[in-house]
């Protein structure tokens, strides 16, 4: 039953990444960092923790769905090995110094709104 949860989850997740990644996509087209890609991961950094910290500080949130929502919908919303690949495509295209900002903004941007997220959820706890 765990896989149906987490498969349903994944489902929607990666729909859910294609969709917002295009429309964010699309409202930055002459940019070239992928903004859908860096907004998708930050916002799914932020969200994941917020909900792993409720569930830990402050809900009893029941295992089905945080199967359904971290490991489904959130596993598959953020997606790593495309923020890697761009990183490398942006770099081969000679866009070394887009190539850099994207890496370092991913990384900084995810780890604060990770730690943003996480500390939301302890909020009264």
């Amino acid at each position: 039953m765990s896989l149906i949860y987490i498969g349903l989850g994944g489902f929607l997740g990666a729909i859910s990444r294609y969709l917002v990644s295009k429309y964010i996509n699309s409202m930055f087209s002459l940019a070239n960092i992928p903004y859908g890609t860096l907004f998708v991961n930050i916002l799914g950094s932020f969200v994941l923790s917020f909900i792993m910290s409720l569930g830990i500080n402050r809900l009893e949130i029941p295992k089905n769905f945080m199967l359904f929502f971290s490991t489904g919908f959130i596993g598959s919303f953020t997606t790593f090995s495309t923020f890697m690949y761009e990183t490398i495509i942006l770099n081969e295209e000679s866009f070394n110094y887009y190539s850099f900002v994207y890496l370092i903004t991913s990384i900084i941007l995810g780890l604060f709104f990770a730690l943003l997220g996480y500390s939301l959820g302890r909020i009264g706890s």
